[in-house]
């Protein structure tokens, strides 16, 4: 039974969702590194990245070659350096759209800024941000 296109993609997807493996591929934007150049700029344990590098390779992503004992990993084609830069552009229209949204908030906000509301009641649990923990 053949898996359905949108399945496909999902698991395509699924498989760039991680940090390690979205780093492999933005430095392999530049050409080929060794293993040990990739270690010297992703701040991961040995093991984690040769199962990062696993998983992308698996996937036909990345490809490797060995030459003595050093190993190279280098993009399988140019469609994934264009799929990050894509990745790249709507990520900063997202966030553009987000700074916008706070610009108005802020102008349109009925207090000085600086002054809290002097009627609100502090918030006994944090408010949870992603990167952030604070309270109200």
């Amino acid at each position: 039974m053949q898996v359905p296109l949108y399945q496909a993609k999902a698991e395509f997807f699924r498989m760039l969702g991680h940090p390690v493996r979205i780093r492999v591929l933005e430095l392999l934007q530049a050409g080929p590194m060794p293993v040990r150049d990739l270690l010297a700029e992703i701040d991961v344990e040995p093991s984690n990245l040769s199962q990062q590098l696993a998983v992308l390779r698996r996937s036909g992503i990345v490809v490797s070659t060995r030459e003595g004992a050093t190993v190279s990993y280098a993009l399988a084609g140019g469609d994934v350096a264009d799929l990050l830069r894509a990745a790249r552009r709507i990520l900063t229209e997202m966030l553009a759209g987000r700074t916008e949204l706070l610009a108005e908030l802020r102008q349109t906000d009925p207090r000085p800024q600086g002054h809290p509301d002097p009627h609100a009641e502090p918030h006994p649990h944090p408010v949870t941000v992603p990167g952030r923990a604070y309270r109200k």
